[in-house]
């Protein structure tokens, strides 16, 4: 696969490394594949008893074989994967395609694995150092932190907006120290979102470090979140599905895309969003209105400008009648978060995340509104409902029980460093630690 800018697809192709390394590409678009492989004849091949690991070893060795030999894709996806999804029901037509079997409990395990893997795997090879900076809304920062570790050759900035994360999404971010940076920005994410943008478009500062992202604006990490979806299908007899994705900054939703283009047999896609509805809002009427992100119980997806919506409008060629044939749109408030919390755990016998929840509200009204309800409804549950104990606690009463992973960092001191919500304050501390 080659990729190019969503702003300018004549640009020159580049390789995946290149497009991995660069994050943004260099008039500030994002970066997509220049062509959509057909893997149909690949995916029915597999059976439906496949392991994640050899579903990933399949299609990355696929997608990737340009830029990775069979063996090193092998050795990546052994490394990167020693966790998976699983299927659960709610009931015969609403399934739970459970994400939070990673080391930090959410979703996003699954691209930061791999592109700390591969980025490793690269830098060593060359004898290079790059310096990872990404925003986070709450999980990809404590997914990021926990993937790129002591990775070698690595270091990592992570900017997390300050009182808008859950505590222990907090902790997970700022207890490991070592090569793991956290910025605790006086802001919303999205002013931590455009300090990183306004970072890797600052010539200067990419000519003194060499710069990435780990956001799912870097492909590096969007293409492995298209597994899931791929797996989902395999293991459900490559039946057409309805996936609902949580959703933030789109990218889930755009990795699932992604797979459906690729040959995932997909009759819809439900966008499922909090009070921050701009998608939604689009999709209902045509008008995209980027603002200020709210603050919701769903802190994850506390999201006004969605950078992947510039990838959705590259794959529907700009056509908000085409988005909408293949996605729909829900919004769901607070309130109805508590309440589905607190129904699932009374009904079920199950916790859920407020993310969660988000997408089984949108999926329930789907499922009453289908007019043949018989297609096979997949909810991503994105993270574990330990993540966000005093929401879950609040709306059924219990505490769940921690993982282990998650209750290692509550015992550990928080190490972040206050700054303002500018560049100039990024820079600062980017010229104290790692200028040489």
């Amino acid at each position: 696969m080659t990729f190019t800018s969503t702003r300018s697809r004549q640009a020159p192709a580049v390789d995946f490394r290149t497009a991995m390394f660069q994050g943004l590409a260099p008039d500030g678009g994002l970066f997509h594949p220049s062509h959509e492989p057909d893997l149909w004849r690949l995916l029915s091949s597999l059976p439906n008893s496949s392991t994640f690991t050899a579903i990933a070893e399949a299609v990355l060795g696929e997608l990737l074989r340009d830029d990775f030999p069979p063996d090193v894709i092998a050795r990546l996806t052994r490394e990167a994967f020693p966790f998976a999804p699983s299927m659960s029901r709610l009931h015969d037509q609403h399934l739970i395609l459970e994400l939070f079997h990673g080391p930090s409990c959410a979703f996003k395990d699954y691209g930061a694995s791999f592109l700390a893997h591969a980025m490793e795997a690269s830098l060593l090879e060359s004898n290079q150092r790059a310096i990872i900076l990404t925003a986070t809304s709450g999980d990809t920062g404590s997914a990021v932190a926990r993937a790129f570790f002591r990775r070698r050759n690595i270091e990592v900035v992570i900017l997390y907006p300050s009182g808008r994360v859950s505590p222990l999404q907090e902790k997970q971010l700022t207890t490991l120290g070592d090569n793991v940076v956290a910025l605790e920005v006086q802001g919303s994410f999205d002013d931590c979102q455009r300090m990183v943008k306004e970072a890797f478009r600052d010539p200067g500062l990419n000519s003194r470090y060499r710069l990435t992202s780990a956001n799912s604006i870097n492909l590096g990490r969007l293409l492995p979140q298209a597994l899931y979806y791929v797996a989902a299908s395999i293991w459900l007899g490559m039946q057409p599905l309805v996936f609902c994705v949580p959703s933030g900054n789109f990218g889930n939703l755009t990795a699932g895309v992604l797979a459906w283009r690729w040959g995932v047999p997909v009759r819809q896609f439900i966008a499922a969003t909090n009070a921050n509805d701009v998608v939604p809002e689009y999709l209902k009427t045509g008008q995209y209105r980027p603002r200020a992100s709210l603050q919701t119980y769903a802190n994850a997806m506390d999201v006004g400008d969605p950078s992947n919506f510039e990838r959705l409008q590259l794959i529907f060629q700009d056509s908000g009648l085409e988005m909408r044939k293949m996605i729909s749109g829900e919004r769901v408030d607070d309130k109805e978060i508590l309440e589905t919390i607190g129904r699932v755990r009374r009904e079920y016998g199950l916790f859920v995340d407020p993310h969660t929840a988000v997408g089984i509200v949108a999926a329930e009204r789907y499922i009453e509104r289908a007019a043949e309800p018989t297609t096979p409804v997949v909810t991503l549950a994105t993270a574990h409902p330990a993540k966000f104990l005093e929401v879950t606690e609040a709306a059924t009463g219990e505490r769940p029980l921690i993982p282990e992973r998650l209750a290692e960092a509550l015992g550990l001191p928080k190490q972040a460093i206050v700054i303002d919500n500018t560049l100039e304050a990024l820079t600062e501390v980017l010229e104290l630690r790692y200028s040489t």
